[in-house]
């Protein structure tokens, strides 16, 4: 079992245990002394809040039955004081009245019945601290975002006078954004691949694959793009999933597992909402899972009631599933999967999308080509073969990118202050 990282990189997460059996504070501390957890226990609830408001920590598990504060009194408590710390009921006895009640007040994440299970409750104590972490870094993320959107509301308010007045510091704001924007997007697109496992590489395979079936459908140069985006960031919702129903092709799931399968399309939206930046890529994010035939989710959509970026990626999605062993054991070859994607047209897929895929899968495995274009020379609807660098080694535009009117715009007006003769690498 890995070990989550806590608040403070480096610190082990801290648990605290409050019980006011000596034999039950035992048996957690020696359930809990092999994950690398750091355990407090208090035999009271006012000893539990003493040790709180000494050192606070991560995840508080409390039996319900206590002397002078029950369970309910403190975890109440708890969450007015520390609200960031989660809450676990134990609960020994039938009083379904009090359980609601902690529950309502405490606003626990769970209660566990005693007797327990070790490996539940070492679950449900992964699970809570899975959830928090990704609490955590989704307000890391919510933050740096109302930072960026903060500095770009400036930056648009004296624009005007900033082009006229200081030209270098404007470029030097501009290419700082861009930069920011573009580390925010790889913080999103590597989170769930860090896992490791089939999953590695898998996002940037099928947004590869889905811009050009966009391109070959003949799509705008911005909607393509916001399709590669939503190629890269579509397994986002799944960074709370265990390692086991990471590593489990779909066909094998169990009824539980495949319900919580279900609901990653949805959250992955949901984590993508608050990037104005990537909005469109997030409804496309939400509804890659559903079918031509009305049997996806999570929505049940049909036809072309399906966003067009959802029902490319889907094939784009499923094309490398298929070959990674993401939905099947079995891992299909290529020309396999390309088989039963065609198959499939019509029903689980849109018979355009299916069309221009098997028009271009024949090249998806090719060599990518390039050529050298003077900033000049630049068109709409081309796409960066190599990251663009200043002549300081700064990154200017990324990989992949499919570059507009504004950013050709730009990438000129930049050459022109630089004074230099700028070319970026661009796929043939």
């Amino acid at each position: 079992m890995s070990t989550l990282l806590p608040e403070n990189p480096g610190q082990p997460w801290r648990i605290l245990c409050v019980d006011d059996e000596p034999n039950i504070l035992a048996a957690l501390r020696r359930l809990f002394r092999q994950t690398g957890y750091q355990v407090r226990v208090a035999n009271s609830g006012a000893e539990g809040l003493q040790l709180l408001e000494a050192d606070e920590a991560d995840l508080v598990i409390s039996d319900m039955r206590m002397p002078e504060m029950d369970g309910a009194a403190f975890l109440k408590q708890v969450r007015q004081r520390w609200p960031r710390t989660l809450r676990i009921l134990l609960t020994g006895y039938a009083d379904i009245g009090s359980t609601v009640e902690a529950i309502n007040q405490g606003e626990v994440f769970r209660y566990i019945s005693k007797p327990w299970d070790d490996q539940d409750l070492l679950l449900i104590v992964r699970h809570a601290l899975e959830r928090l972490e990704l609490e955590r870094e989704r307000a890391r993320l919510e933050a740096l975002t109302t930072q960026q959107n903060e500095e770009l509301k400036d930056l648009n308010a004296n624009l005007e006078l900033k082009v006229m007045e200081r030209t270098v510091e404007l470029r030097k704001a501009h290419e700082k954004l861009k930069a920011s924007f573009l580390t925010s997007i790889k913080v999103f697109a590597n989170l769930i691949e860090l896992r490791g496992g089939v999953l590695a590489g898998h996002s940037r395979r099928v947004a590869d694959v889905a811009r050009k079936i966009a391109l070959r459908m003949g799509l705008s140069a911005p909607e393509a793009q916001d399709i590669f985006l939503a190629g890269l960031l579509h397994d986002i919702g799944k960074i709370g999933f265990t390692d086991d129903l990471l590593a489990k092709p779909v066909s094998h799931l169990t009824g539980e597992e495949l319900g919580a399968y279900r609901k990653h399309a949805a959250r992955g939206e949901q984590a993508l909402m608050s990037l104005t930046e990537v909005q469109g890529a997030a409804a496309i994010v939400r509804a890659h899972h559903e079918r031509y035939d009305g049997t996806g989710f999570p929505d049940a959509l049909a036809g072309l009631a399906i966003p067009l970026g959802a029902r490319i990626l889907a094939v784009a999605n499923d094309y490398d599933g298929l070959q990674m062993g993401i939905l099947t054991p079995r891992k299909f070859s290529a020309e396999d999967a390309r088989k039963l994607i065609a198959e499939s047209r019509g029903k689980r897929y849109d018979p355009l999308v299916v069309d221009a895929f098997l028009e271009v899968a024949g090249g998806i495995e090719g060599v990518v080509k390039e050529m050298a274009v003077l900033a000049q020379d630049l068109k709409p609807g081309m796409v960066l073969a190599r990251d663009l660098l200043t002549r300081d080694g700064m990154m200017l535009l990324a990989a992949d990118y499919v570059l507009d009117e504004r950013l050709i715009q730009q990438m000129q007006a930049y050459a022109a202050s630089e004074g230099i003769r700028l070319q970026a690498m661009v796929r043939t």
